[in-house]
Parts: C-alpha cells; sequence; structure tokens
C-alpha cells in the first residue's frame, strides 16, 4: 500500500467496526482511539447493526464464516465509506473474505443469493477494510501527527508488538510492509516523540491462539517476550490487538504466579500513547481502565507550553 497523504481528503472518514472484543473487554482502547481520531481529524462513523467479523468460526464452518464477514461489508457499503477497524483479527477477516468475495464471481453470487434471501442486502465488493493504525500512518501521516504533539515523550523507551494478523498474510495485505521485518508501529512510537525499543523475539506470537487448547504454552509463550521486553529495560509494551492486549496484560499476573517473575509492564494501545503525546489526559485515553498502572510512565512526560 502506498501512502496516500497527499491524496487523502483533509479529513477522511470511515466506519468503525468495533468487533466483538472491544466494546467488552478493551474499552480504553476505543475510547483512546475516537479521542485521538478526532484530535486529527480522522471522521469514524458508526454502524449499530455490525456483526461479528465471522473469524470465530473461521475453521469450523468457512462458508457461514464468508457470509457473517459479507453482511458487515455489505452494511459499509450501504454508508459509502470505507471500513476502520481496531483489532488486527477482525482486519484480517475481513479484509480476506472481502479478498476472496471480489477474486471469486461465482462465490460473491452465492453470498448474495444468501444475503438477499436471509436479510435483504446486497455486497458489490466495493469496501476498503483498513485497520486504525495503518489509517494513522498512511492517511494522516507522520507530519500531520508530529504538528500536534503537546507533550514531551522523549525519555519513554516503548517495546513494539506487532501481533500475527496486522501484517500477514501478504496474499491478502499486498507489500505494505515487509511481514518479516515491520516498521509502521515502530515508526508511528517514533512519532509520538518516544524511542521504539528492539527486542529479542520482537515478532513472536502472544500464546493467544492456543489459550483455549494449552493454557500452559500460551503464557510460556508470553512470558518469554516479556522477559526479553524487560532485559531492555523498556517502560512499556505497546500493541494494537485487544486479543493480544489479553494475554500480556490480562494474563500478566497469572504469568507472574506461574513463572514466580515480576514484571509490573505497562501495556498500552497505540492511541493511549499517540493521545498522551497529543496533549490528553490519561483518564480521557481510559488508562484507568489499564490492569498495569502506567503511572510511572506518565511521570516522565513532559508537557509543552502551549
Amino acid at each position: 500500500m502506498k501512502n496516500r497523504t497527499e491524496d487523502s481528503p483533509q479529513n477522511p472518514e470511515y466506519t468503525l467496526f468495533l468487533g466483538c472484543t472491544v466494546p467488552v473487554r478493551a474499552l480504553n482502547y476505543e475510547i483512546s482511539a475516537r479521542k485521538v481520531a478526532g484530535k486529527l481529524g480522522l471522521r469514524l462513523s458508526d454502524i449499530p447493526d455490525f456483526s461479528c467479523c465471522g473469524y470465530p468460526i473461521k475453521s469450523v464452518h468457512r462458508y457461514g464464516y464468508l457470509l457473517m464477514a459479507a453482511r458487515n461489508l455489505a452494511l459499509a457499503e450501504r454508508k459509502g465509506l470505507p471500513l476502520c477497524t481496531l483489532c488486527s483479527a477482525c482486519c484480517g477477516s475481513l479484509t480476506e473474505a472481502n479478498h476472496e468475495i471480489q477474486e471469486d464471481k461465482k462465490l460473491r453470487q452465492q453470498i448474495n443469493r444468501d444475503l438477499s434471501e436471509w436479510v435483504g442486502m446486497h455486497y458489490e465488493g466495493k469496501v476498503r477494510v483498513t485497520h486504525f493504525t495503518r489509517i494513522l500512518r498512511e492517511e494522516i501521516g507522520k507530519k500531520r501527527i508530529a504538528e500536534q504533539i503537546k507533550a514531551d515523550l522523549s525519555s519513554l523507551h516503548i517495546a513494539p508488538h506487532y501481533g500475527c494478523h496486522y501484517t500477514k498474510p501478504t496474499s491478502i495485505y499486498g507489500k505494505i510492509e515487509d511481514p518479516e521485518n515491520p516498521k509502521s508501529l515502530d515508526e508511528l512510537i517514533e512519532a509520538t516523540g518516544a524511542h521504539s525499543v528492539y527486542y529479542e523475539d520482537k515478532l513472536q506470537c502472544c500464546g493467544g491462539g492456543v489459550l483455549a487448547i494449552d493454557e500452559q504454552v500460551a503464557l510460556a509463550m508470553s512470558q518469554r517476550k516479556l522477559e526479553h521486553i524487560r532485559a531492555q529495560q523498556a517502560d512499556a509494551m505497546v500493541l494494537v490487538c485487544p486479543f493480544c492486549n489479553i494475554m500480556y496484560e490480562g494474563n500478566q499476573r497469572k504469568i507472574e504466579k506461574v513463572f514466580q517473575k515480576e514484571y509490573k509492564l505497562p501495556i498500552l494501545y497505540y492511541p493511549q500513547l499517540l493521545g498522551l503525546a497529543l496533549g490528553f489526559e490519561p483518564e480521557d485515553l481510559g488508562m484507568k481502565m489499564n490492569r498495569v498502572r502506567a503511572n510511572e510512565l506518565v511521570k516522565k512526560i513532559n508537557r509543552r507550553a502551549d
């Protein structure tokens, strides 16, 4: 994906797809994303009728998954706007379904027959699906972000976590960046004024994919990465997926108990870090909902005089 900053409207507008996890377990992600979007002129429109993206049943009922995704895509198409996701799994799920429906005429015809019969809808295949952070990088742009920075985050050292669904598979995302050496989240962290920290196993999975099958393996995968981040003395981890957050923040105390380690590593969603740089107070970004307190991190931030 090429940078569209120069070609994009000054205030781009998207429909916001929240998915299942964000409204229930990651309200701080939604709150901070809406705050940051408003500050940067990105308009997010809501569609109350959105439902699950279909990802949870993808491996057991492929067509059912495609039909669920198509319904959401059709709702966005009816609105006449591209679709923005906060969850990396939702983004991958909807992008993959969109690609299949667009490329396979017979599948699209079958999908539309069922959509028409069951919910009175139709999908032409014209919707573009993009992750929130990619919109910040590709359409808002680092220059526009830099112009709005109100606080000095230069004392912060932040460890980025990309997760599995953010850059892969390239067959659906295209060559937006090298999936084996991604830079986008590092660049967005640097855009806030903070330093992006490299650490061992940076691109490894959080373990969430096997949590329901073997909890011990899942926790060990997260613990290994927490250990590598601690070795680099990072102030926090920043991520862009609510399920990855469940592993690193929601299960951090359990990991500490199981492995007899103490991390107390704050886990921030990227819009929370960016929001701090834009001058928002921590409570405006839902940081009271963060399970691992970031009080020491906040103390390191220097406010700039307006």
